[in-house]
C-alpha cells in the first residue's frame, strides 16, 4: 500500500492541527479539514510571524512545511493529484481518526477545501458554454493591413541574425495542427521558429513581435478543451456574440491558433473564426483569468508587427437583456426583473426580503442553470418545474427538501452543494452528495479511515 495510506505519514501534521485546534476537536463533532496536492495546499494552521526588522523565511514554519511535505512526497509517490482530509478525534482516548477522501470520477475538487466541488452525474458532459462552436460568418475576410510581403520583409529587416522554421518544421506542425498554418503567421515562423536554443545567436524577439513567441513545435489550437473550465465556472457564464463584435465570446475555438503570450500567462492567437465585425486571421488575446471570451489586439498580425498595433478598435456596445441574471439586495431585484426568454443562468445571492418564488422563470426555454444560496427560495419543490437545468446548487437543506420530496430534476448532468468550509463538516456534505449521485447511478465519493496516537 501507498505511503499516501500509512498513519505515520500523517503523524506530524495531525499533531500540528491538534496543537492549533485541540479545542474544536475535543468538542462533539469537532472535526479539522484541509486539501493537500503536489502543486498547492489548503491546511487550517496559523503561519508565525518574521521577527520584527526582518521578511518571512521558510525556515519560520519549517515544521509545517516539513509535515506537508511528507504527504506531498507520497501523492507523487502514488501518482495522486491530491487529497482532501477530514480529521476528528477517535473514540479512543489520545487517538484520532482521519478520513482521506477519493473523489473518483464523480466530482471535481472543491477549490482550497475538503469538501466535493461540481458533482459529475453524467460521463463526459460538459457546460454548455464549453460545448459551444463557433457561429459562421458569412463574408468574413482578412483585414486590409494582412500583406505577408511587407511583415516578411520588416522581420527580416529587424531579426537579420533570426534562425527560420524549415518548410519541414512547418509541414510537421500542420500535421499536427490538422490545418495549414495561416499565411501571416506562417511568414512569421519563416524569419524566426524561436527555439530556445537559438537564443544565443539573436535577441529574442519580444520587442519586435510584441508578444513572447512560442517555439513553433508548441504552437496549439485554442479551442474549449484548452482552457480547462471547471463545471462551476462554466455553467454560470454564457456565450454571447453580439453584430457589434469582432471576437465570438467563446470558450475557444477550432480557430484561435495559439502561438504567443503576453508574459503573464494570456495567451495570443490568430482568430480564423472572428465575430460579425471581425477579420479572418485577426490577433487576439485569451485572458487566463477569465473562463470565456476573448479581447481583439490587432486586425491582422501585420497591424501588430509592422504599426505596432495592440489596443483593438472600440465597439459600440448595445443593451440586451442579460443571458445571467444575479438576484440580490444589490443588483436585479427579483426573479421577476430578471426573467426573459434569452436567460441562461439564474443566481440567487444574498436577499433581505421574503424568500423568492421560481413561477416567473418557469417555461424559459434556455434555462439551464440555477443557482440559489439559503434562504432565498420560498419553495425548493418548484424546481422541478424548470424542465431545462443542467447545472443546480444549492445549500444542504435545500437539497434536503428536493431529496425528501423525490423532486430532483432528472435532467442534470452537473450539480453542487453549496458548504461553508468552516463551518459544515465536509463528511456530512459528503453523505449528501453521494445520495445525489445515487440517484443518477453515479460512483460514489470513498473514504480511507486511519486512525492512531498522535
Amino acid at each position: 500500500m501507498s505511503t499516501l495510506y500509512d498513519f505515520s505519514t500523517w503523524q506530524p501534521l495531525l499533531r500540528l492541527l491538534y496543537a492549533a485546534h485541540a479545542e474544536t476537536l475535543t468538542a462533539p463533532g469537532g472535526q479539522v479539514a484541509g486539501q493537500i496536492s503536489p502543486g498547492g495546499w489548503s491546511v487550517p494552521l496559523p503561519f508565525r510571524p518574521p521577527r520584527p526588522g526582518r521578511a518571512s523565511l521558510v525556515s519560520d514554519n519549517q515544521d509545517q512545511f516539513d509535515a506537508v511535505g511528507r504527504i506531498v512526497e507520497a501523492l507523487k509517490e502514488n501518482g495522486s493529484d491530491g487529497v482532501p482530509f477530514v480529521m476528528e478525534a477517535s473514540s479512543a482516548p489520545g487517538d484520532v481518526r482521519l478520513h482521506l477522501i477519493s473523489l473518483g470520477s464523480s466530482a471535481e475538487p472543491g477549490v482550497a477545501t475538503a469538501h466535493p466541488g461540481t458533482l459529475l452525474l453524467a460521463d463526459g458532459a460538459l457546460p454548455e458554454p464549453v460545448r459551444r462552436l463557433p457561429e459562421p460568418v458569412p463574408g468574413a475576410v482578412p483585414a486590409p493591413t494582412a500583406d505577408v510581403e511587407l511583415l516578411l520583409r520588416t522581420l527580416r529587416e529587424r531579426l537579420p541574425n533570426a534562425v527560420g522554421a524549415s518548410d519541414d518544421e512547418i509541414a510537421a506542425v500542420e500535421v499536427r495542427l490538422g490545418m495549414p498554418l495561416p499565411a501571416e503567421l506562417k511568414a512569421l515562423y519563416q524569419v524566426v521558429r524561436s527555439r530556445y536554443e537559438d537564443w544565443n545567436d539573436y535577441q529574442e524577439p519580444y520587442d519586435t513581435v510584441g508578444c513572447e513567441l512560442l517555439p513553433l513545435d508548441e504552437v496549439y489550437v485554442g479551442d474549449a478543451a484548452s482552457r480547462h473550465v471547471l463545471w462551476q465556472f462554466g455553467a454560470t457564464d454564457a456565450v454571447e456574440t453580439g453584430p457589434e463584435d469582432a471576437v465570438q465570446g467563446l470558450v475557444g475555438s477550432p480557430g484561435w491558433i495559439v502561438f504567443g503570450d503576453n508574459g503573464g500567462g494570456d495567451r495570443i492567437a490568430i482568430d480564423l473564426t472572428p465575430g460579425p465585425e471581425g477579420h479572418v486571421g485577426q490577433v487576439i488575446i485569451i485572458s487566463h483569468e477569465e473562463n470565456i471570451g476573448a479581447r481583439l489586439v490587432a486586425d491582422s498580425l501585420t497591424d501588430m508587427i509592422v504599426h505596432r498595433h495592440f489596443d483593438g478598435r472600440r465597439a459600440r456596445r448595445t443593451e440586451r437583456p442579460s443571458l445571467v441574471a444575479h438576484v440580490n439586495h444589490a443588483s436585479v431585484p427579483g426573479v421577476e426583473a430578471a426573467a426573459h426568454p434569452g436567460l441562461e443562468v439564474l443566481s440567487l445571492g444574498l436577499w433581505k426580503e421574503e424568500p423568492l418564488s421560481l413561477a416567473p422563470v418557469f417555461g424559459l426555454p434556455r434555462l439551464r442553470t440555477l443557482i440559489a444560496c439559503t434562504g432565498t427560495l420560498a419553495d425548493p419543490r418548484e424546481i422541478a418545474r424548470l424542465t431545462h437545468l443542467e447545472y443546480l446548487e444549492l445549500p444542504p437543506a435545500e437539497w434536503r427538501v428536493l431529496l425528501d420530496a423525490g423532486a430532483v430534476p432528472t435532467e442534470l448532468l452537473a450539480a453542487g452543494i453549496e458548504a461553508h468550509r468552516q463551518q459544515d463538516n465536509p463528511l456530512h456534505t459528503i453523505a449528501l452528495a453521494n445520495e445525489i449521485l445515487a440517484l443518477y447511478g453515479r460512483p460514489p465519493i470513498v473514504g480511507t479511515v486511519l486512525e492512531g496516537a498522535i
